[in-house]
């Protein structure tokens, strides 16, 4: 049964929004995956009688929603990594975010390393440390928390749960990175919202948008901690 929601899909790629709380490929583990529902999907649905070409050109951390990439061919993924590589994509997301910012609108700039199932900050003369950038402007502040929309210009593991945490404003719902508040299980405030990116064939320049989950609406409508 699938939890996801199909936003695009044509004979070259599949564009998903995928639910927090879903890893986006299998891990080796019993644990569900947004690869593994889109292809039985497919499967099903096309009376495919052998194994079906998915490949997902970027991928969400568990606790993230929002949009995820496919190529269907191996043609098609090569090209959109490419284009993920060469900076041709640009991709948006919104965040409810611990306390305010320190500015309405600002870049981040930060080196990470990849460290036990968490992203760390270091120094930039860390022989491991990948820098790290992101623009974030925000939408609408409430007593403590703050809806933000936020640029990436790289792609770092971790980065933007990371980065927010370092400014002193966690993702609302992110234990792992300093967050005093709890949504569900496996659920952070984090959503690929925007994605644009040159089809692979025809160039063409796509856009796609995914809606909000519930939780996103409830932390606009309501103030009480304790309702999530």
């Amino acid at each position: 049964m699938k939890s996801f929601v199909p936003l695009f899909e044509d004979n070259h790629l599949l564009v998903l929004n995928k639910p927090a709380g879903l890893l986006t490929q299998p891990s080796g583990t019993e644990q569900d995956s947004l690869e593994r529902q889109a292809k039985e999907w497919i499967k099903v649905r096309d009376h495919k009688p052998g194994n079906v070409f998915l490949e997902a050109v970027h991928r969400l951390d568990k606790p993230v929603s929002g949009i995820v990439l496919f190529g269907k061919t191996s043609k098609a993924l090569s090209r959109l990594n490419e284009s993920i590589r060469s900076k041709q994509t640009s991709k948006i997301y919104w965040s409810w975010v611990e306390g305010a910012t320190p500015q309405r609108e600002g870049w981040l700039e930060h080196y990470l390393v990849h460290d036990d199932f968490q992203a760390r900050i270091v120094k930039g003369g860390h022989p491991d440390g990948k820098i790290a950038r992101l623009f974030y402007r925000e939408l609408e502040k409430k007593v403590e928390r703050t809806l933000l929309e936020i640029h990436l210009e790289t792609g770092r593991y971790h980065q933007i749960r990371a980065q927010l945490a370092a400014m002193g404003c966690p993702i609302w719902g992110d234990i792992k990175y300093g967050s005093h508040h709890v949504i569900a299980t496996d659920v952070i405030a984090l959503h690929h919202r925007y994605l644009e990116i040159p089809h692979p064939i025809s160039k063409a320049i796509l856009r796609f948008e995914a809606s909000l989950p519930p939780y996103f609406l409830n932390l606009h409508n309501k103030y009480s901690n304790e309702a999530y």
